[in-house]
């Protein structure tokens, strides 16, 4: 048994809002929870993220080590 008095109260239901609109329940020491990002909207879940190389790094390495890009 947990220490009394010492633990956070555990709501087993709190929603979960995203955008003013509810998503799910879930287990939580808040009673109401407000996320800004989550899968449904997240790039590396939605196939929307991009990698940007804006500084050439990779180039810059391999000139630096005279590597080839098709090399394996």
């Amino acid at each position: 048994m947990p220490k009394p008095e010492i633990h956070p109260t555990w709501f087993e239901e709190s929603p979960v809002f995203f955008d003013g609109k509810l998503i799910c329940y879930i287990g939580s020491t808040k009673p109401e929870l407000n996320v800004d990002v989550w899968l449904r909207n997240h790039p590396f879940y939605t196939d929307s993220q991009t990698v940007i190389d804006t500084e050439g790094r990779v180039e810059r390495f391999m000139k630096k080590y005279g590597l080839s890009s098709t090399e394996n």
